[in-house]
């Protein structure tokens, strides 16, 4: 079976070469390497997902260190430390909410706490929302493997009724 991006069932099938026979069996095996491909394109998308919810843990991961480390800076100095431009970036971009107690960019130990909070809360989000994408894509794998079981036992009937005609038994 070629690679094939289509993601609706009738264009896969048209996809499907099982050569000139139109028996039940054959039929069945096309539908079945059809539904195969279905499931492996889930799983496949399932897992670019993933991959991107990683990076996006990496992200947050490097915000969360980056943040500790400015939250020492202030607790050490007894003041505050200003919330850098790409961070407040991370946070509009994911849509978090940032300490804004007092002056919005300058944050003392006890709002970098707070922000500190919010990144994790998001950072475990994620995590959760990754180990949900895996079981989809175990799920999409086992119809994967259901699917093509069941093309193979078909195109095996398929061949033994034609070994049998072709020997008349």
């Amino acid at each position: 079976m070629s690679q094939v991006n289509n993601t609706s069932l009738s264009g896969i099938m048209n996809s499907i070469d099982l050569g000139p026979t139109q028996s039940l069996q054959m039929l069945f095996a096309k539908l079945n390497l059809a539904q195969a491909q279905l499931a492996k394109n889930g799983a496949m998308d399932n897992i670019k997902k993933i991959q991107d919810s990683q990076e996006a843990q990496k992200e947050c991961a490097a915000m969360i260190q980056k943040a500790r480390e400015l939250q020492n800076t202030a607790k050490n100095n007894n003041g505050a430390t200003d919330m850098p431009a790409d961070m407040k970036a991370f946070f509009t971009k994911n849509n978090l909410k940032w300490d804004t107690k007092g002056n919005d960019d300058h944050h003392n130990k006890d709002e970098w706490d707070y922000n500190i909070q919010q990144l994790t809360s998001y950072r475990d989000q994620l995590g959760t929302d990754t180990q949900q994408l895996m079981v989809f894509v175990q799920d999409f794998m086992g119809q994967y493997n259901s699917y093509l079981q069941g093309a193979n036992s078909a195109i095996q009937q398929g061949n033994q009724t034609l070994q049998s005609l072709a020997t008349g038994r």
